[in-house]
């Protein structure tokens, strides 16, 4: 009996022993910049094993690597980025440890050749007043092809009533009254102007002097319309994009053969990972919704459960990747892989650079937001900094900002570049003035390209 007795203790104090011992480790690495604590996207990670093997990785959007470690795994890890000085570290686990989650930060020194000031350039001149008036506000604008400008107007509130002008410049030309609680002002593919509103979407038609409006659903508009960016002789350039999904694609629809080419995917890999990993912390009863969804639509349980409450968290960020045509050549900045892509307008690419002016936005100001100049084709990068707008052009061969070029006025609205102008709304601070329409010029006489007229952003909002 003895002798059992001791079979029994020992066969438990070594499932004991097993069970507190692990078979994996899940590895966090964090990059961050050593000076302002930022997190730093697309390092990349050289994973040297034992046995001789290399694996690569490359960090998230926001800043972070994911390895898993077996038992007894000795790993040495090289950190590089084209703007920060190199290093490494090693790291060893054995199962005995009883840790399966290691979190380590790396600090990245921000190399020295790269520590370039920017430069900042006035506009000259004072700005001009567009349109003011005692009665009405400008809420959203639209600058036609032949210089003329569409004006959404309210006398308070938009959902209290809006007004769409016809202006010259001088003087009101039009008026027609918004039957609905208007939104904001859109272009479609053609360059043709639209009032979205609450309810539905109206499209404008100038004939003259005179404006009209007719109603088309919001479904139809959202769902064919709006997703098309822009057009060649044969080519429809479009996407996927949603903005409660953190992935899409860049598409050219060719109308001869009706055949789809696709240009680029866009992700953010680390928010996709989170999307999808919702599914696991949801309660069995909404398990079980998202399965008769993907069982009525073919749509994955995760993706039905990610858009319907990780889409709700402080966690999810809508992607930003915009495409941009100047000439015969598309442009698209991915911003999750720090690169702007190129292609022939039949959708070959022509290549591909690196970009960083989307980096340290707490410090740069960096607001999320390109504008092309649908006069010249310019590009310009919004920034904001103690409240005051700076355009930084962008450069089309390297990808870098040449210079910013900060606006007079604090916390302008609707930013609008056209033909070397810079459009926005404003009203100062504590004032009882209404919001007039403003423009500057810019310092620079870029002459008139080829660009497209309609959208110039994925998202629902032109601005």
């Amino acid at each position: 009996m003895k002798i059992k007795s001791f079979i029994v203790c020992s066969l438990f104090f070594l499932s004991f022993i097993s069970l507190g011992q692990k078979d994996s480790c899940f590895v966090e690495f964090r990059m961050i910049d050593r000076a302002d604590q930022e997190e730093i996207p697309n390092v990349s990670v050289m994973v040297h094993y034992a046995n001789g093997h290399i694996d690569y990785k490359h960090s998230s959007p926001s800043g972070k690597v994911f390895i898993w470690m077996r038992p007894n795994d000795n790993l040495k890890f090289h950190f590089t980025h084209p703007l920060y000085v190199g290093t490494e570290t090693k790291l060893s686990w054995s199962s005995s440890n009883n840790v399966d989650t290691i979190r380590i930060t790396v600090k990245m020194e921000l190399s020295r050749v790269r520590e370039l000031k920017d430069v900042v350039v006035k506009p000259p001149g004072a700005p001009d007043t567009v349109f003011e008036s005692k009665r009405l506000s400008v809420a959203d604008f639209e600058i036609l092809p032949d210089g003329r400008l569409l004006l959404l107007t309210c006398p308070k509130q938009l959902k209290k009533g809006s007004e769409l002008l016809l202006y010259d410049g001088s003087e009101v030309l039009g008026s027609f009254t918004v039957p609905g609680i208007a939104e904001e002002l859109v272009r479609d593919f053609r360059g043709n102007a639209h009032v979205v509103c609450k309810e539905n979407v109206f499209g404008i038609t100038v004939l003259g002097d005179q404006v009209s409006i007719a109603t088309l659903e919001k479904d139809f508009f959202m769902k064919y319309v709006a997703p098309i960016l822009d057009t060649s002789h044969t080519k429809y350039f479009l996407s996927n994009f949603n903005r409660w999904y953190p992935a899409f694609n860049y598409y050219a629809f060719d109308q001869t053969d009706s055949t789809y080419l696709d240009l680029i995917h866009i992700e953010d890999e680390l928010m996709m990972e989170l999307y999808r990993s919702e599914y696991k912390w949801v309660d069995v009863r909404t398990k079980l919704w998202a399965k008769n969804k993907e069982n009525e639509t073919g749509i994955d349980a995760e993706i039905w459960v990610g858009a319907n409450y990780f889409t709700q968290s402080i966690y999810y960020k809508e992607l930003y990747a915009p495409l941009f045509k100047k000439n015969d050549t598309l442009y698209v900045f991915d911003y999750y892989h720090d690169r702007l892509c190129s292609f022939k307008i039949t959708g070959e690419q022509l290549d591909s650079i690196p970009i960083y002016h989307h980096y340290h936005p707490k410090a740069t100001g960096w607001k999320k937001q390109l504008i092309q100049d649908r006069a010249t084709g310019e590009l310009y990068a919004l920034f904001e900094k103690g409240g005051y707008a700076f355009l930084g052009r962008v450069d089309l061969k390297s990808g870098e900002i040449m210079e910013k070029v900060q606006l007079e006025f604090k916390y302008v609205e609707k930013i609008a570049v056209h033909d070397n102008f810079v459009y926005y709304v404003y009203r100062p601070f504590e004032s009882p003035q209404r919001k007039f329409l403003y423009k500057e010029r810019l310092p620079y006489n870029f002459g008139t390209a080829d660009v497209p007229q309609g959208r110039d952003t994925l998202t629902e909002t032109g601005r």
